[in-house]
């Protein structure tokens, strides 16, 4: 949740922006911070980091936006239905789970005691389907999406 947070405070959004806002912020900041248009050479490398960091915060937000959610909420319905979970892992609040077909899931804010309580399921898939697919903001990991 941090990262996100960071994120929209790097491209000065709210939580309310659409694909569309975020896609003009978006390049009006690439426009004010692209290193092409900077002819010293330190400026340059500090340019070329913000860029880098609105460039990531951008795809970010965009995958976790509710327009991409709903876009690809038929796909990922099937997904967490109807396949069986291959792993899953925790680092620092995001549950990353594979599943068998090959789709990957980000969810964030996840506590560490829902963690815990998942891997001493009997059956993770199910604790998964109950407790954390309707839950919790997630995102694709294996095709990170940009607005059209």
């Amino acid at each position: 949740m941090k990262k996100i947070v960071e994120y929209r405070k790097l491209l000065d959004v709210t939580k309310a922006a659409t694909l569309k806002e975020l896609k003009t912020i978006y390049r009006n900041s690439m426009k004010d911070h692209h290193p092409d248009t900077i002819a010293d050479d330190a400026e340059r490398l500090a340019a070329e980091e913000r860029s880098t960091a609105i460039i990531e915060a951008y795809h970010f937000l965009v995958s976790v936006a509710p327009e991409t959610a709903e876009k690809n909420k038929a796909e990922y319905t099937k997904t967490t239905t109807s396949v069986a979970i291959a792993d899953f892992y925790f680092d620092n609040m995001v549950l990353y789970i594979n599943f068998v077909d090959g789709s990957n899931y980000e969810y964030f804010g996840v506590p560490k005691a829902l963690y815990i309580k998942m891997v001493n399921a009997e059956s993770p898939a199910r604790f998964a389907r109950r407790n954390i697919h309707g839950v919790f903001l997630y995102r694709s990991a294996v095709k990170l999406v940009a607005a059209e």
